[in-house]
């Protein structure tokens, strides 16, 4: 099942959604046995920008039926801590690190990209362009135009091969993903959460979660993941690592089929942290 993605040898298909599966946590709890029974081809680190960021006020997770609300907010050591604490343990896994950033303008992002540009531990870079928790980026990510000048400003900042994560909340995915493919991305990833509201049952029009609005996961999002996987991947040549409420290789395979090349997993790794690796698994026809 061996995979190249964007020259980057991936042992199969799977792999995290960025902010999805806390490896460095893991490692402190279950030990060398993460290492040994690592489920993912390569690991995306969680949002990382520019300065740090405490993220949102609790609470930030709302079980849904078919899934959950989001509103953590991207709480990060920033980019110094990212490299001086996160990076050397992420270094150690036994597969490629792409690392995930995020900036509110041409000048943020262009130096998140110099700076993870010169480290030899990354391998890739996924540009995050599409988070509806926080208020930058989610305008670059809906509109072509914009998405556009990021890119021309940006790209040559790192030779790295440039995911860009897409949103889901634009009226065109399929355009902006061809935005993204002739401005010089190397592949894109799709989809993030959808935009939601978690109502206060004790406030009535009130909301639940503290950072107000929040990103809807997990499988009640899979059709519409599906459906935006076809158009992009009907759009562009590039290469698609598509996630949104993958549960089964079952699901796996028809994302695949969609026109992706990798698929994530994000949300199901709440429920069950080795749920990729059964994926894998499934895949591979293994079980």
């Amino acid at each position: 099942m061996t995979i190249d993605l964007c020259g980057i040898e991936l042992a199969h298909p799977v792999i995290n959604g960025s902010g999805t599966f806390d490896v460095i946590a893991a490692r402190r709890v279950f030990g060398d046995c993460v290492d040994r029974e690592f489920p993912f081809a390569a690991f995306v680190s969680k949002t990382i920008t520019l300065e740090p960021r405490l993220g949102n006020p609790p609470p930030r997770l709302f079980e849904t039926a078919a899934g959950m609300i989001n509103s953590i907010g991207l709480p990060n050591r920033g980019l110094a801590g990212y490299i001086e604490h996160d990076l050397p343990d992420l270094a150690t896994l036994p597969v490629p690190v792409i690392t995930n950033v995020m900036g509110s303008n041409a000048d943020e992002v262009g130096q998140l990209l110099e700076a993870i540009d010169g480290r030899d531990e990354v391998a890739a870079i996924e540009l995050n362009v599409s988070c509806p928790n926080v208020k930058t980026g989610l305008d670059i990510g809906s509109d072509p135009a914009e998405l556009t000048k990021l890119l021309a400003a940006v790209r040559g900042k790192t030779a790295k091969p440039l995911i860009v994560k897409l949103t889901p909340n634009t009226a065109n995915v399929a355009l902006v993903a061809a935005a993204a493919e002739a401005a010089g991305a190397d592949a894109v990833s799709l989809i993030n959460t959808l935009k939601a509201f978690a109502a206060d049952p004790a406030r009535p029009g009130q909301a639940w979660l503290g950072g107000g609005g929040g990103g809807q996961s997990g499988p009640a999002i899979r059709a519409v993941a599906l459906a935006q996987t076809c158009a992009v991947a009907a759009a562009i040549a590039l290469p698609i690592v598509a996630m949104g409420g993958i549960t089964s290789a079952a699901n796996a395979r028809q994302f695949l089929d969609a026109g992706a090349l990798v698929i994530a997993v994000g949300t199901e790794s709440f429920r069950d942290p080795m749920s990729a690796a059964k994926i894998r698994d499934g895949l591979a026809g293994r079980v």
